[in-house]
């Protein structure tokens, strides 16, 4: 019999904040079951394993990070949206740092495509439409922004910027505008 009080969505989200404590490889059955002072067999009415429960906290940073994104790009365009969006995602990040490593956990593909990991790219592409790219080039754009997005927050999460100057703050912030004036005078159609 399962455990009172427990469920998918309990476990999910305990095993998010246990990620975010600890570092998302740290999240195991094993450990949630610690947590709720279970054996790990009472989990498993709730989740199927381990990669079930991860897939499950990976599902939910993403759905929070589009949540957020959408949120803060309402109303923008250009570099306003641009910037807002990148701030979302270093700023969640910093915020969950166990969550936005979940986020990236590579989803089998039946997964994949029924999760939120599509919203992203969509809202990336409606950045693009302030900036014109041309229709056929939006996906080499949206691999441009998350590999600099995702590059420099895990650059920064792993302490690549913390023995220099200047601090990655104004880094961050000439990056983001030399990708507006990227975007900007990004070429039309293809020679």
């Amino acid at each position: 019999m399962a455990r009172a009080g427990l469920s998918r969505e309990r476990l999910v989200e305990a095993g998010a904040e246990l990620a975010d404590e600890a570092g998302f490889a740290q999240v195991t059955a094993s450990a949630l079951a610690k947590r709720f002072d279970v054996k790990v067999a009472s989990l498993y009415s709730h989740v199927r394993s381990t990669q079930d429960l991860r897939t499950g906290i990976a599902l939910l940073a993403l759905a929070e990070l589009a949540d957020r994104a959408a949120e803060a790009l309402a109303g923008r365009a250009g570099k306003d949206a641009l910037v807002a969006f990148a701030n979302v995602y270093r700023d969640y990040a910093r915020e969950h740092p166990g969550r936005f490593a979940a986020a990236q956990l590579r989803l089998d593909p039946e997964t994949a495509a029924v999760s939120v990991g599509r919203r992203h790219s969509q809202l990336m592409r409606a950045i693009l439409r302030g900036y014109a790219v041309p229709a056929e080039d939006e996906t080499h754009a949206v691999r441009l922004l998350g590999s600099v997005f995702r590059g420099f927050v895990d650059s920064e999460a792993d302490g690549g910027f913390s023995h220099s100057t200047p601090d990655s703050q104004e880094s961050w912030d000439r990056i983001l505008e030399v990708l507006d004036s990227l975007l900007t005078t990004w070429p039309r159609g293809r020679k």
